[in-house]
């Protein structure tokens, strides 16, 4: 059996990180998408009865986590956060295992890790490579602005909650021009595919 190579994926807010993902999925690559794995724990019944227990029937609406609730809890008392990292956590870690290991059953070459925070959440230790998106800061901030409204005080405020940009760069071991034309990005992204690939074969 051979294990698929773990990439995974680090860039500002809005540089395309998620875009990316999605064209390594097109070469047929298994991506990891931390958001959707979480969205899809906050309604497994042992995460919403143990939530129940901790926080009440208030943090669980229509059968799911309460996102707007449970985000004041964790950020006025980051010891509920700890305590909700603790449970999600271990679950989010079993799902990457299991999706490497069937990933090397069905002989897929790359794994991918999408998370927002991958060094913040020192997702990049069980990655074999780390690719930086990088997508200039005016082009990041009119996607941010399309999508979300946000200015460049709230990018600014969201950055600083995060490990520095030039961090991430420094750290990673590829870099993909996240901007240019959604056919441009793609040839790059295949490109680089290959090129890691190639020099994890060397």
């Amino acid at each position: 059996m051979i294990m698929p190579v773990v990439i995974g994926i680090a860039g500002g807010i809005g540089s395309g990180k998620s875009t990316v993902a999605g064209f390594f999925a097109e070469a047929g690559c298994v991506v990891y998408d931390a958001d959707k794995e979480v969205t899809r724990l906050y309604t497994r019944p042992d995460v919403l009865d143990q939530v129940r227990q901790w926080w009440g029937e208030e943090a669980v609406v229509d059968g799911e986590l309460d996102r707007a609730t449970i985000a004041q809890i964790v950020f006025e008392d980051e010891s509920q956060r700890d305590r909700l990292e603790g449970l999600l956590f271990p679950l989010l870690h079993k799902r990457r295992h299991e999706m490497i290991e069937d990933a090397a059953d069905n002989d897929v070459v790359a794994v991918i890790i999408d998370a927002p925070l991958l060094y913040e959440a020192a997702l990049d230790e069980e990655c074999d490579v780390v690719i930086f998106v990088d997508t200039p800061r005016e082009i990041r901030l009119e996607r941010l602005r399309a999508r979300s409204g946000w200015d460049e005080a709230e990018l600014a405020r969201r950055e600083k909650a995060q490990l520095p940009l030039d961090a991430k760069h420094r750290r990673s071991d590829y870099v993909v021009d996240g901007s240019g034309s959604t056919h441009e990005v793609r040839g790059r992204v295949h490109r680089l595919l290959e090129e890691i690939i190639a020099d994890r074969s060397a």
